[in-house]
């Protein structure tokens, strides 16, 4: 009898458009983050940023969203803060001004405060993102396996800061439309993407290297894959773009502020509360953070390379998840831009509470995690991944007191 109820809801789904199945999973996903994020707020004490039990759009403004509140208000300052030590202190060049500029339009167009309409902008794109991450998972995967690839993607224990006041969702979109515009060919219409997605968040360096790497193995199986030549310019000009757009706003900060590393120090500042005022070294910082977090988070004793441990044991799952039977199912194109990002945040970052955030990117890796068809498998994901959803929101971003683990 169960199955004879259960024919007309399956029968029913699978007459809904693929973009309108990804849309209801997005939606439900976010009811459910909607509904833990109201539950958390109700019980967050009052902060630096909002008072007792806050409503949700004050809630889902916290943190940097406080920055892109000053950006969209005040834009960027011509002269950086200094320390009492003489260091470049915390400021608003660490935030890229897409975001903050799109929600400021719409407040001058609606307005609707600050917090409200930037949530919106977040959400917006954020169910819009689902729709091109369908269309790229079922390139590449099963029509059913592309479907769950998306609900991994929408309840991912990360995805709270798709209907938060953040640029991700912004940037997720723009990185979304840019993967399946490189999948399709079409690398001329890529280039205007590429501009703002890189003005969103920090990203055009590493889609330089996907693009790279992409025209490489494109020459390379060019026998079998032909690689005209029409083709091989507007990729090879698309690669040069994007990392010119990678350098644009360090180029901004520069000609704005009179200070060529004005934003490489305004980044560095975040690091410093735990390792100090360093240079920036690239590859440097997880090697640095690892052995940070070990002695002063787990308490492990010093001197004993834990930071170059940590990092062979990443790579090391890296690789292996790349180069596994279900990693290889996402295709070449998926595997090289998570390959790239990961590079690019191996050599600029430095690992912290907000590592798990800038993971999101990876975003193809949900097609890995969705390939077992199993009902308990698929079921069991799904439940870690809510439960890890609250616990990130309680780590991360309710506040409580001094918190040293900003999301």
């Amino acid at each position: 009898m169960a199955e004879v109820g259960a024919r007309p809801i399956v029968d029913l789904w699978r007459r809904i458009p693929w973009w309108g199945q990804a849309l209801l999973i997005f939606g439900a996903a976010r009811v459910v983050t909607t509904g833990i994020l109201l539950v958390v707020a109700a019980q967050q004490p009052a902060n630096a940023w909002t008072g007792p039990s806050p409503g949700y759009a004050d809630f889902a403004s916290m943190w940097d969203g406080r920055w892109y509140n000053i950006v969209a208000e005040s834009g960027y300052p011509s002269v950086l803060p200094l320390t009492e030590d003489g260091h470049v202190g915390e400021n608003a060049w660490a935030f890229m001004p897409v975001y903050p500029a799109v929600v400021r339009l719409l407040m001058l167009l609606t307005g609707v405060p600050w917090a409200p309409t930037a949530v919106v902008v977040s959400i917006a794109c954020g169910f819009a993102s689902a729709v091109v991450v369908a269309r790229i998972f079922r390139l590449a995967l099963p029509a059913g396996t592309a479907m769950f690839a998306v609900v991994c993607y929408s309840v991912a224990p990360l995805s709270p800061i798709l209907q938060v006041a953040y640029a991700e969702s912004v940037h997720l979109l723009l990185l979304a439309v840019s993967l399946y515009l490189v999948m399709r060919r079409r690398y001329w219409l890529v280039l205007p993407v590429i501009a703002v997605a890189s003005f969103t968040r920090p990203s055009g360096l590493a889609f330089a290297l996907f693009l790279l790497l992409h025209v490489l193995h494109r020459w390379w199986t060019r026998r079998s894959d032909p690689f005209p030549a029409g083709e091989a310019i507007a990729a090879s000009v698309a690669a040069v773009f994007s990392g010119i757009a990678g350098l644009g706003w360090l180029l901004i900060a520069w000609a704005v502020t009179g200070s060529l590393t004005a934003y490489t120090d305004t980044e560095l500042a975040w690091r410093s509360a735990y390792i100090g005022y360093t240079e920036l070294v690239p590859f440097s910082g997880w090697f640095q953070g690892l052995d940070w977090w070990a002695v002063n988070g787990l308490g492990l004793p010093a001197g004993f390379w834990w930071g170059a441990m940590g990092v062979v044991l990443l790579v090391i799952i890296a690789i292996a998840l790349l180069l596994s039977p279900a990693g290889k199912r996402l295709g070449v194109d998926l595997r090289l831009w998570v390959a790239s990002y990961l590079i690019y945040l191996f050599a600029v970052f430095f690992p912290q509470s907000s590592t798990f955030r800038l993971l999101v990117p990876i975003f193809p890796l949900a097609g890995v995690l969705a390939q077992p068809r199993s009902v308990v498998y698929r079921c069991s994901i799904v439940a870690l991944s809510i439960v890890a959803q609250v616990g990130w929101i309680l780590i991360a971003w309710r506040v409580d007191g001094y918190d040293w683990t900003p999301p």
